[in-house]
């Protein structure tokens, strides 16, 4: 019985993984989600602006796309199973960017991409979005977004095998803790999760990290 059920568990995480290969939250193929009404089109746009106001640099951006890849992928994280995808927020020449790694249709070189935070957060894509905030100090601060663009400059590649024991190819939530575990050794341990005999980094690892707290969570509406 034990070794059925590990059995079923560990076809159900490569699934899930071969699907996050294929957009790992959103890619080209998708049909976007409109709202039609004009007053929830105009809440939508409201509450991201508002959302965009409260970002600081460091900062982690969530998101949840309307898609199947990102509705199965949330449900991998051990509490928390709102969000899919998740980036670090950097503010660059007043413009305020998200670096994260995605694979998929959206981006075809599959490397580490840097995206405005209109493009990352669009609600004709996502049906979610969210801003976390870890306790950092100037210092750490500046060596974590150090570390998210020495990934992002080596051109990193996504991580189709979803192995978090290398380091040359990386998906969304590892490339994200491992910015912090090499960028900001200081910091308490983060909990890895683990199905079977794979080991892997959940959006709720990242977030249910103590020193992590929640600034805005908004659902769009349709």
């Amino acid at each position: 019985m034990y070794f059925s059920i590990f059995n079923i568990l560990r076809q159900l995480l490569g699934c899930l993984f071969l699907l996050a290969c294929l957009s790992c939250n959103r890619a080209k193929t998708i049909t976007p989600k409109l709202a039609t009404n004009p007053s929830v089109k105009l809440e939508n746009n409201i509450a991201l602006s508002k959302l965009i106001t409260l970002v600081k640099t460091g900062d982690i951006i969530t998101r949840t796309g309307n898609d199947f890849t990102s509705q199965s992928l949330k449900t991998l994280n051990r509490k928390d199973k709102t969000f899919s995808h998740c980036g670090i927020a950097s503010i660059e020449n007043d413009s305020l960017f998200v670096y994260h790694a995605i694979g998929g249709e959206y981006n075809p070189n599959q490397c580490i991409t840097k995206d405005y935070i209109l493009n990352y957060a669009m609600p004709n894509y996502n049906n979610a979005i969210g801003v976390y905030r870890f306790a950092l100090n100037t210092t750490q601060l500046n060596a974590l977004l150090k570390q998210a663009k020495y990934y992002f400059n080596k051109k990193i590649v996504f991580d189709m095998d979803f192995n978090l024991a290398s380091n040359n190819k990386m998906y969304c939530t590892e490339y994200v803790f491992k910015c912090f575990y090499y960028g900001v050794p200081s910091l308490p341990y983060f909990n890895i999760s683990q199905i079977g005999t794979k080991k892997f980094i959940g959006v709720d690892d990242i977030l249910l990290h103590p020193l992590c707290v929640p600034i805005i969570i908004h659902f769009y509406k349709f």
